[in-house]
């Protein structure tokens, strides 16, 4: 198969093109500059302006088996001052809307896409089990998402089915935000976040690249598609599942108004609160978790 992947480049595109090529898949990788370094075996990279619009690297797009987008600004680079939170949503609604168009007037539409999106639709809630079926948030993260998923449903037609795969935290030490939780435990100033009770849905990296390729793979996947381990944990059961695969205490809680004094909004949307989401569709479809659990996850991420 050829795939085309907009963000190829990150922690997520670039791993999710290595495993690609190690089945014999070729990919393209759209990225905003030419001189992205190169990517693994079996790729190539393609400047894009991601703009709302098309260009000369649309045509990449006409005869593929797939598009796979993951285009966006991070929401976790910087403060969330009114202007990052413009940027958070332009970049996702605009590079969205660019593939579709390109998926639109392909001559040879792809099967489907597979577009980015994020638990953070559900909003932050407390113990309530989360299903693909459950309504939208009306939070700032919430309000994003539902808006980027609505920018990849024209994508949809008889020749393209669209799956929107709402992503939780990503585990894995090279990248994600993984290696940015681990200072305070290696001086042994680690523990809870807040009160602790809040839920963390999370996935390890290898999981979430062969849940895109079961979506690419599978016709029966369209529409949302929670892409989170079976057992989602609170805050406080990572923080000891973490401590204990690092050898180090996990007793020290953080307050979450010094979080708030120094994050500002964004503490409360991505650390103070989260989302009890399950796999309910992915499971129900038949896609098997190599790494359901935690604390395994993690031992086995610092062995």
């Amino acid at each position: 198969m050829k795939i085309v992947i907009a963000g190829g480049t990150g922690f997520l595109g670039r791993p999710l093109a290595a495993s690609l090529a190690e089945r014999g898949h070729t990919t393209v990788l759209l990225s905003r500059t030419a001189t992205a370094a190169a990517g693994p075996a079996r790729s190539r990279t393609v400047a894009w302006t991601p703009n709302g619009a098309t260009g000369v690297w649309a045509s990449e797009i006409d005869g593929v088996d797939a598009v796979v987008n993951l285009a966006g600004e991070s929401i976790a680079a910087r403060r969330w001052t009114a202007a990052q939170k413009e940027r958070i949503l332009t970049s996702r609604v605009l590079a969205t809307r660019s593939l579709v168009e390109a998926i639109r007037h392909a001559a040879t539409p792809p099967p489907v896409l597979v577009s980015g999106s994020a638990v953070g639709y559900y909003g932050p809630l407390a113990d309530e089990v989360v299903t693909e079926k459950t309504q939208a948030g009306h939070d700032f993260l919430a309000s994003v998402v539902v808006k980027w998923e609505a920018e990849a449903q024209p994508a949809a037609g008889p020749r393209t089915r669209v799956v929107t795969i709402r992503t939780g935290l990503v585990l894995e030490r090279d990248g994600g935000a993984l290696p940015k939780m681990l200072p305070p435990f290696w001086f042994g100033g680690g523990g809870p976040i807040g009160s602790g009770c809040q839920y963390w849905p999370w996935i390890h990296r290898l999981d979430w690249i062969e849940l895109v390729r079961f979506a690419i793979e599978t016709p029966g996947v369209s529409g949302p598609l929670n892409a989170t381990a079976p057992n989602p944990v609170t805050n406080a059961q990572f923080a000891k599942a973490l401590g204990h695969a690092m050898h180090r205490p996990a007793f020290m809680p953080t307050p979450g108004f010094v979080l708030k004094l120094i994050l500002g909004e964004m503490a409360e949307a991505l650390l103070l609160s989260g989302q009890r989401a399950i796999p309910a569709k992915a499971e129900r479809l038949g896609f098997t978790f190599a790494h359901p659990r935690l604390e395994p996850t993690l031992a086995a991420l610092f062995k």
